[in-house]
């Protein structure tokens, strides 16, 4: 059976013991075995401070950006493989697949045009400079630089390509060397994008390190100048955070975890508008969209009390249609969850939701198309609704991390949406689908404090929008609260976490060189 092999310290490397097979979640065939058992965890770290940071901190912005589009047009130009490896690995149809690895050469790219925008210099002036004497030679300036450690990210299994790279194009761009360890489960496709990486050269020594299976003391040789990124449960964030190691270097973590996103119809919206079918279309698709597993999926869909039968109507009917099996299959339209685990923590988290609300919309009796009799971790889309006025407290604290959705009926005011999507104790997207202005307006004051990013559905802007569920390169993603309290990608802002903030004071000319204005 293949052997994933980490690679640390410039070579590739096979840890020792049994370790962990990882399956196709749809066949349960093995495909791989994983272990990170033996290796020299601390090594790579140091590899990284010594030898990669120093690579990446000669080059300029311009010069990392254009590593970046290399890194890539590497990818692309291996496409369709890394497809393939993301329906047998990741239980992912083949727009799945897409989604995540499309998301990643996405990401590269804009952060590759970030580089070539800041050009030419290794410094971000940050604000303009700043008077301090009556003579306007004595002035201060903000500036960020590297930080001179090494980042750490550790990735969650349902986006093993744009998890990846997300993290490490914010990072490597702004001159901070990479560690990175996916998750096991679904390693495959993380592991073949760094072989590529390093068969091609597109990479300083140093500066992208893998390491496959479990992180074992990675964490606890971290130092005053790293930084670790989490994507993953709310329970791991917390352990990262209470390490001995974090807590006395003062160390940067920037966790992304759960998040139960909400959608709310105004009620001005009628069924057959653009508005409407914009509305019922996200929330299909999130309920089924690599079988629920995004981090961005739809959890609560808020519908006025006048238009919950059609909205139920509606959505058990298109529900209906999802052919669910092995997205091997052309006709499939949803593949299996990752793990077996995840399967039964998928069935618990039904059973608990239902007994907040009453079911709607399920199939007991799944039959999924082109699986093996008894194999593969299937689950059929479900639909749960609450009664108006009802507590739903596993619904507003519960995340199934699956294709599951609830329908919470609530009166048509703004005031009630944001009450009840704030139960939800922070999260990272929810979504307003109205064309009434002075709607969007108080349901955004009302939700904006427990979210870090808001999409506003409407006619205007239907034929353009990817739906909230698309994480955009540009604009932040992460969210307060449950959701983890940290914030990645947004363009330039996406730099802040791996640089440092440092005030000069001096005389003008001096900052303004520094600064690259002269």
């Amino acid at each position: 059976m293949k052997t994933l092999e980490s690679y640390l310290c410039g070579r590739f490397v096979a840890g020792t013991g049994d370790g962990e097979t990882i399956v196709n979640p749809a066949t349960e065939e093995p495909l791989a075995r994983v272990s990170a058992d033996g290796l020299d965890r601390a090594a790579a770290l140091r590899y990284a401070r010594e030898t990669g940071g120093p690579a990446l901190r000669a080059l300029t912005f311009a010069e990392r950006g254009a590593l970046l589009k290399a890194a890539s047009d590497a990818i692309v130009a291996h496409r369709n493989e890394l497809l393939e490896l993301g329906i047998r690995n990741g239980g992912n149809t083949r727009s799945d697949a897409k989604f995540d690895l499309d998301g990643a050469t996405f990401t590269l790219s804009a952060y590759a045009e970030l580089g070539a925008a800041l050009g030419a210099t290794k410094v971000i002036a940050d604000g303009d400079s700043i008077p301090l004497a009556r003579s306007p030679r004595f002035a201060g300036q903000h500036v960020r630089v590297p930080r001179q450690g090494v980042a750490v990210h550790v990735n969650a299994f349902n986006f093993p390509a744009w998890g990846l790279v997300e993290k490490a194009a914010c990072a490597l761009l702004a001159g901070v060397p990479v560690v990175t360890k996916p998750a096991s489960s679904s390693a495959l496709v993380a592991h073949r994008i760094v072989q590529l990486l390093v068969e091609k050269q597109v990479l300083p020594a140093g500066a992208l390190q893998l390491l496959c299976g479990g992180a074992g003391d990675l964490l606890e040789h971290l130092g005053p100048q790293d930084v670790v990124a989490f994507t993953g449960s709310a329970a791991t964030g917390m352990k990262i955070r209470r390490l001995e190691s974090v807590i006395r270097h003062s160390v940067r973590v920037n966790v992304e975890a759960d998040s139960l996103n909400a959608a709310v119809l105004g009620p001005d919206v009628e069924p057959g508008t653009d508005t409407w079918d914009l509305f019922v279309k996200d929330v299909v698709r999130d309920m089924t969209q690599k079988a629920g597993q995004k981090c961005t999926a739809i959890r609560r869909v808020l519908v006025p009390l006048a238009q919950v039968d059609r909205v139920r109507e509606e959505l058990c009917d298109r529900l209906s249609g999802i052919v669910v099996g092995n997205p091997a299959l052309d006709n499939v339209r949803m593949g299996p969850v990752a793990t077996a685990q995840q399967l039964a923590d998928v069935r618990e988290g039904i059973d608990a939701l239902a007994r907040d609300g009453r079911l709607v919309y399920g199939v007991s009796d799944l039959k999924p198309a082109g699986a093996p009799e008894g194999k593969g971790y299937f689950v059929a889309p479900v639909l749960i609704e609450l009664e108006h006025g009802a507590e739903g407290r596993t619904v507003h604290e519960r995340e199934v991390f699956g294709p599951c959705s609830t329908l919470v009926p609530y009166a048509g005011t703004a005031d009630e949406a944001a009450e009840l999507v704030a139960r939800g104790q922070g999260g990272l997207v929810s979504s307003i689908y109205s064309d009434d202005t002075a709607f969007v307006q108080d349901a955004v004051l009302g939700l904006a404090p427990y979210h870090g990013r808001l999409f506003l559905g409407s006619a205007k802007i239907a034929e353009h929008s990817p739906g909230p569920g698309t994480v955009l390169p540009l604009l932040v993603h992460g969210g307060p609260g449950r959701a983890g309290g940290g914030e990645e990608l947004g363009g330039p802002r996406g730099l802040e976490f791996y640089t440092q903030r440092v005030a000069l004071e001096g005389a003008r000319p001096v900052l303004d060189r520094i600064a690259g204005r002269s």
